[in-house]
């Protein structure tokens, strides 16, 4: 195990260079160039030329590139053109909002999709099964901001039952010593304001977590029935193994594989942020922070923003590795 884990993180190393290649000229290819950016309406060409000087781009590309790497490793994204605070400062109170919507739709996913893909699967071919069908497809097709409008629309203005904007009602009083305001209401001890965060958690995390939760039903489904037909599963059962036995250690067990590789990718994609979900509740994450970014051409935060967002997709996907060589030994001999 020791190996395969060293193993996958040399190959991290390779990714990330590529990944701050890549990043650093995108940001340079775009219309303007960050001292443009920076000086706004006052970008007059002497006024650039002074900017580029004072730092460094001017310089060669490869030393640009340099003081850039150099800058990354010491954590230091700059500062953002229009806030004038530290990109660092910004990613810590935005990632976090993400982390929490992120991770609160993942495991609505999970909580439904899984049984819902195991039922359909045992019930192949019923009205259970063409129904369960339907309504992954229909989770897929709906679009995402139009089923958000909808929620709102039920559960906020009709029933008056959750709220629609926001990550806590502006009434809570509770400080914010980790931005996670799940986790600071518990280490407080404040329950009113962990229920309040909760209720503003739901509608939105409901709303993100419906495409995962459709592709986590189909995947589970079509991997049980695939498992539950294999050799070592018809064995069992003639062994006289009950039948949730056989289901809990022989069909889930391996089933579970290919669902937690896409468990794993779509956990990165939502960590990259959710920018229709954000815009329609207005939730305070890293979508609409780096749209925001391109919108006023803001490149310190796109650079340190989209880096970042690499680097934790990265780091999910080598958790999917691990955790894929965990319930399948086999895979940590290739």
């Amino acid at each position: 195990m020791l190996r395969f884990v060293v193993r996958r993180l040399l190959l991290l190393v390779p990714i990330l260079i590529g990944l701050s290649i890549l990043v650093f000229f995108w940001v340079r290819a775009l219309p303007g160039g960050p001292a443009q950016a920076l000086l706004g309406e006052r970008a007059t060409p002497e006024a650039v030329a002074a900017i580029e000087r004072q730092y460094g781009l001017d310089k060669p590309v490869y030393v640009q590139y340099w003081r850039f790497v150099k800058k990354v490793g010491r954590f230091d994204f700059g500062d953002s053109t229009t806030s004038r605070r530290p990109v660092v400062e910004e990613l810590k109170q935005r990632f976090p909002a993400t982390v929490e919507l992120a991770l609160a739709a993942m495991i609505f996913s999970v909580v439904f999709g899984i049984p819902l893909g195991f039922i359909a699967a045992k019930r192949y071919g019923t009205f259970t099964d063409h129904a369960s069908l339907v309504a992954s497809l229909l989770g897929i097709s709906i679009p995402i901001f139009f089923l958000a409008i909808l929620l709102k629309y039920v559960f906020a203005v009709e029933l008056g039952l959750l709220p629609t904007v926001g990550r806590l009602s502006v009434l809570i009083d509770l400080e914010h010593p980790t931005n996670f305001y799940l986790l600071d209401a518990l280490v407080s001890g404040n329950l009113e304001a962990l229920w309040d965060a909760i209720k503003h958690l739901i509608l939105p995390a409901v709303a993100l977590g419906s495409i995962p939760l459709a592709i986590i039903a189909r995947i589970t489904r079509a991997a049980v029935l695939d498992v539950q037909n294999e050799d070592y599963v018809r064995t069992a059962r003639a062994k006289g193994m009950s039948p949730g036995i056989v289901d809990r250690r022989h069909v889930m067990r391996n089933a579970l594989l290919p669902v937690t590789t896409i468990i794993g990718l779509q956990v990165g994609l939502l960590l990259s942020g959710a920018v229709l979900t954000e815009k329609v509740f207005a939730w305070p994450g890293m979508g609409t922070w780096l749209v925001d970014a391109i919108a006023d051409r803001n490149f310190p935060v796109l650079q340190g923003g989209i880096l970042f967002l690499a680097i934790v997709f990265v780091l999910v996907n080598l958790l999917v590795d691990l955790s894929y060589a965990l319930v399948n030994p086999r895979i940590r001999l290739s």
